[in-house]
């Protein structure tokens, strides 16, 4: 894991008022719920006081109560009742559960993730950075979504979707009928944390491809990829329709994919929601041919230097390596 992200972890609809979700991210076990304001607090599932889970407590009176001793917690974590001592006694400030920074922004929920927060300053929740998105998308798109599971570790399922030389072969009878394997490029284009590129693939005619850095300027066509760290991924296909992935992780060899389709040609309610159910049944084929071969590979964790031997096609896996390595030690790549 990438520490001090913000990664998406949920949808906003998943979470309902006085609700609690339990679940597991981070390869940790994890509490998310929402007071009659709406207001989310999202825990590691543990109460501080005899670490038993929360998600085996409820909510009562606005407040998270632990179901072993009756300990209360309000949506930041904070203890408010110890019933032990009576309600005229004050709990102490140290009795809190261990509560991420959460924001709900763009439909999603998404915590500031840091390993050993015990041990770690977490600045306020005000002071972190914007939350990672994608600026060209609007309020004219329309998005309709589903989930999908993968035996995967997040890394190897963020790979594959910036693999432009294995499309031709797992997708031939989809989306990779009729692309060619020879890999020009791909052009790519790198900021301090995202990774664009376009696909240049063509037929084989005997000639030798272009390289990445022989291409110097962007090409002049609608489809390209985005990758924005830590774990949201888009494929502009066209301005009037897209496709947008987070990559959850559950933990080392497991990860949730969200998948949003989003398209503004289609209006009428009833042939949008055709158009939808179409677009999802030929989205989950084309996941299941990548998934198949995806959940095989040896070993499932990446990293910049292992036992594999990539090729100038996998330019853009390699700059992913490059860059999860330098914000894991928490360098950041130049613009370029």
């Amino acid at each position: 894991m990438i520490p001090n992200q913000w990664y998406v972890i949920l949808e906003s609809r998943e979470i309902k008022k006085n609700q609690l979700k339990g679940f597991t991210r981070f390869g940790e076990k994890i509490i998310a719920w929402r007071d009659n304001n709406g207001t989310l607090g999202v825990f590691r599932d543990r109460c501080p006081h005899r670490g038993i889970q929360l998600s085996k407590g409820k909510i009562k009176d606005n407040r998270l109560q632990c179901p072993f001793h009756g300990f209360e917690y309000d949506t930041s974590g904070q203890c408010t009742l110890i019933p032990a001592n009576g309600k005229a006694s004050q709990p102490p400030a140290y009795i809190r559960a261990n509560a991420y920074p959460v924001r709900e922004a763009h439909g999603f929920v998404y915590v500031w993730y840091t390993p050993d927060p015990a041990a770690a300053k977490i600045p306020s929740n005000e002071s972190l950075p914007e939350v990672p998105w994608f600026d060209d998308l609007d309020d004219s798109l329309v998005a309709s979504s589903f989930t999908d599971l993968w035996k995967a570790h997040y890394s190897r399922a963020i790979e594959n979707q910036l693999d432009v030389v294995h499309v031709p072969f797992i997708h031939h009878t989809t989306i990779g009928r009729g692309i060619g394997p020879v890999v020009n490029g791909p052009y790519t284009k790198v900021s301090n944390n995202s990774i664009s590129f376009w696909p240049l693939n063509e037929e084989d005619r005997g000639q030798k491809p272009l390289r990445p850095d022989q291409i110097e300027e962007a090409p002049k066509k609608s489809t390209y990829i985005t990758f924005i760290f830590p774990n949201l991924w888009q494929n502009h296909i066209m301005d009037s329709m897209r496709i947008i992935v987070a990559f959850v992780p559950i933990d080392d060899n497991h990860t949730l994919f969200y998948l949003r389709t989003f398209q503004k040609m289609v209006k009428l309610p009833l042939l949008r929601d055709l158009y939808f159910l179409v677009t999802k049944l030929f989205n989950i084929i084309v996941l299941g041919q990548d998934r198949r071969v995806v959940e095989t590979h040896q070993p499932q964790a990446t990293s910049l230097k292992m036992d594999e031997h990539l090729i100038a096609g996998d330019h853009p896996i390699i700059l992913y390596r490059k860059m999860r390595e330098n914000l894991k030690d928490g360098k950041k790549m130049q613009d370029k």
